[in-house]
């Protein structure tokens, strides 16, 4: 049990899915497990369930959707905070942000919650996103995002500005990790082609700057060496650009590829994936804030491949250097990935991307404020 029992308020558009979501339901378990009492308000979605039954409450407010009706939840939520008795109101996405500023200025400093904001992205640079910028304390889930706020909010000073990497946990992404007989028939059965090839796959929904031109035209190249490979593009195609998928199809067709690569769509067996790839990738030309996808491989030893900008960049610079390829260095692409293809190397263990430590160092940051 916690010396002092917190009350700790997160903010997040929804629940249904994603990177930021899973994070906030990891956050909130912790909470729970040290003795402090957990709140979540969101639209709803699949996760509530689950962050019911570990012990937290969840407040069901569109504290995301943008209307302007969204205006009408900044004295109710002022009401809130003083009702239940907040200490900490942890926000993670920006008109939530902004709703809380409006709702924190009709209040006496004295009555108002400590207020801490995760900058999960490298949101575009505005007024509207400076709001993620302003709490007493601002995460930033890497290196890069903290650069980022620096270069781009000068009046965030350096000392609020603490960078937490997100963690994956070692039990979920298991390392040496193999799939039962049950579920490889299974998808061998629904992708026959791949069978008895040695699998490249790179993770990611199916939206320009992925890097699943660089991705095709490295299969194409890895063949004319004649190395039995197989490409896996795993993500699920978004509706608002579907262009960009077909496109995708018909340079594999043009390059006569259908038999070479295979677009499994969206999938919920990621560990599995993983365990019979090869080699991961992760092209993205445009830097990401982080790449957990690079570190949920990384944790169950799978080799990954990935450009060296953003967050990518850095943990593989931490972790495992030798898959750090130069932005669109086509021709080191293909060289890296015949090596490391050829030596199956050893990724060393995961020591600093865990959950662990990503919880650890969140709940000692929300103890050290209220103290």
């Amino acid at each position: 049990m916690a010396d002092r029992r917190l009350t700790v308020l997160q903010l997040l558009p929804a629940l249904e899915g994603g990177g930021v979501e899973r994070g906030t339901v990891e956050i909130s378990r912790a909470l729970v497990a040290a003795g402090h009492r957990s709140l979540v308000m969101s639209a709803g979605g699949r996760y509530v369930e689950q962050l019911l039954a570990e012990g937290s409450e969840h407040i069901e407010w569109e504290i995301g959707r943008k209307h302007l009706a969204t205006l009408l939840l900044v004295r109710p939520l002022r009401r809130l905070l003083v009702s239940e008795q907040v200490d900490i109101v942890h926000v993670r996405s920006r008109l939530p942000a902004w709703i809380l500023e409006l709702a924190l200025r009709g209040m006496p400093p004295e009555q108002r919650p400590i207020r801490i904001s995760t900058v999960h992205g490298l949101y575009s640079v505005s007024r509207y996103s400076a709001i993620m910028t302003r709490g007493e304390r601002v995460i930033a889930v890497s290196s890069t995002v903290r650069n980022y706020i620096l270069k781009n909010y000068p009046e965030c000073h350096p000392d609020r500005i603490v960078v937490i990497p997100r963690g994956v946990d070692p039990a979920e992404f298991p390392r040496g990790y193999q799939p039962d007989p049950e579920w490889r028939e299974a998808f061998f059965k629904q992708f026959p082609e791949t069978r008895n090839k040695t699998l490249l796959t790179l993770p990611g929904r199916l939206t320009r700057l992925k890097g699943h031109h660089a991705f095709i035209h490295l299969i194409d190249a890895l063949l004319e060496r004649d190395m039995p490979v197989h490409g896996l593009i795993v993500g699920g195609e978004d509706p608002r650009r579907a262009a960009y998928a077909r496109e995708l199809r018909d340079t594999v067709a043009q390059k006569g590829l259908q038999g070479n690569i295979t677009f499994t769509g969206a999938r919920t067996d990621m560990r599995e994936i993983y365990a019979v790839s090869r080699i991961v990738y992760s092209l993205s030309t445009k830097p990401e804030s982080f790449g957990r996808t690079v570190v949920e491989a990384l944790s169950m030893g799978v080799p990954v491949i990935g450009y060296d900008h953003g967050g990518v960049g850095e943990v593989l610079a931490q972790w495992f250097p030798q898959g750090k390829v130069r932005l669109e260095d086509h021709q080191s692409l293909i060289e890296r990935s015949i090596r490391l293809g050829l030596e199956t190397p050893v990724v060393p263990e995961n020591d600093d991307f865990t959950l662990d430590e990503m919880l650890g160092r969140t709940l000692a940051l929300y103890a050290d404020l209220s103290a």
